[in-house]
C-alpha cells in the first residue's frame, strides 16, 4: 500500500569512474558529471512529485561513489547499523554517513563488525530482512543485523558478479498489501498478505533460489535482459516503482500486479554498477 517515505541522496557532482570494482567499472568509458546530474536530478525530483521527502547528503571530491547512498547503512526505527565497506576506495563513505546520522540525532547506532553495504545488500519486508552476500557483504552479516535489529533475517547467496548486490537481483515491492492499483483485468488488487518482490532467479545460489520460491511464491521473476538493464534496482512505494527505462519487460508484469512503473533514465549512472535504488537510502 503507498505510503510517502522519506529518502536520502547525495547529487553526483564528484561522480567519475577511475577504479574499478564491479564488472560495470570500465576505466576506458568516460563520465558525462553533467548528464549523471541531470539524470540524478530528474530521479530526485521524481520522488518529490509523487509525495515523498527527499533530504540529501553533501557530496564529497574523493568519494565519487557517495553518490550511492543506499550503501551507506541500513535505518530501521531510528536504529542504524552502518556500512562496513569491502574496498577501501569506498571506506570514507561510512564515515560521511555515519556523521550525518548522528548529527541528526540518531537513537542508537553501530558501525557494523562484519563487512556490509547497507541497503545494497539488506532488504526489508513485512516479516523478514533479506540479506544478500557472497560478493560484498560477509556470511556473517545477516547474524550481526539479526542480533542488532531484533527481527529474522533470511540469508541469500549470490553467485553473478554482474550482480554484486542484492539490490541489483532483487526488488521488494509492498509491505503486504497493494493498495488501489487496478489489476490486469481492470479490477482492483487489495489485501495482498504478505511482501511481494521481484527478482532474477540467475543471480542466486540454488539453495537460494529454493528459498525465494518458497517465501515469494507470487513474485515477479525477472528475465535476464531486464535484470542486465538493472531494472531490480528498483525503488517503491508500495504502489509506484521508480525503474530504470531500460527494463521494459517489468513495465506489464508490474502493471497487472497492480503497481505503477514509473521508468527513469540513469544510465550515466549505470557505468558504476548502480542505478535507482542504488541512489536511494530509505529513512525508516
Amino acid at each position: 500500500m503507498y505510503r510517502p517515505r522519506r529518502y536520502l541522496m547525495c547529487p553526483p557532482e564528484h561522480f567519475r569512474v577511475t577504479y574499478s570494482i564491479n564488472p560495470w567499472m570500465d576505466l576506458s568509458k568516460p563520465v558525462d558529471v553533467r548528464l549523471a546530474m541531470a539524470q540524478w536530478s530528474d530521479l530526485r525530483d521524481c520522488y518529490r512529485s509523487l509525495g515523498h521527502t527527499v533530504d540529501e547528503l553533501t557530496p564529497h571530491p574523493d568519494l565519487p561513489d557517495l553518490v550511492f547512498t543506499a550503501n551507506g547503512g541500513l535505518v530501521l526505527e531510528d536504529r542504524v547499523l552502518g556500512a562496513r565497506f569491502a574496498h577501501p576506495e569506498r571506506y570514507g563513505e561510512a564515515t560521511v554517513h555515519e556523521e550525518w546520522h548522528r548529527e541528526r540525532g540518531c537513537v542508537e547506532f553501530q558501525r557494523a563488525q562484519h563487512t556490509n553495504e547497507g541497503e545494497g545488500d539488506f532488504a526489508v519486508t513485512d516479516r523478514w530482512l533479506l540479506a544478500g552476500h557472497g560478493f560484498r557483504s560477509s556470511p556473517l552479516a545477516p547474524q550481526e543485523a539479526q542480533e542488532f535489529f531484533g527481527r529474522p533475517v533470511i540469508a541469500l547467496g549470490l553467485v553473478n558478479p554482474r550482480f554484486y548486490h542484492l539490490d541489483t537481483a532483487l526488488c521488494v515491492l509492498d509491505d503486504g498489501t497493494a493498495g488501489d492499483g487496478a489489476d490486469g483485468d481492470g479490477g482492483s488488487v487489495r489485501g495482498r498478505e504478505g511482501s511481494t518482490v521481484m527478482y532474477y532467479p540467475g543471480a542466486f545460489s540454488p539453495g537460494s533460489r529454493a528459498v525465494l520460491e518458497r517465501l515469494f511464491p507470487d513474485a515477479i521473476v525477472a528475465e535476464e535482459a531486464d535484470a542486465l538493464a538493472l531494472g531490480l534496482n528498483a525503488v517503491s512505494d508500495g504502489h509506484h516503482v521508480v525503474l530504470p527505462q531500460a527494463a521494459v519487460g517489468l513495465l506489464e508484469p508490474l502493471r497487472e500486479r497492480g503497481f505503477e512503473p514509473v521508468p527513469v533514465d540513469l544510465s550515466e549512472l549505470l557505468k558504476a554498477g548502480g542505478s535507482v535504488k542504488c541512489c536511494t537510502a530509505e529513512l525508516r
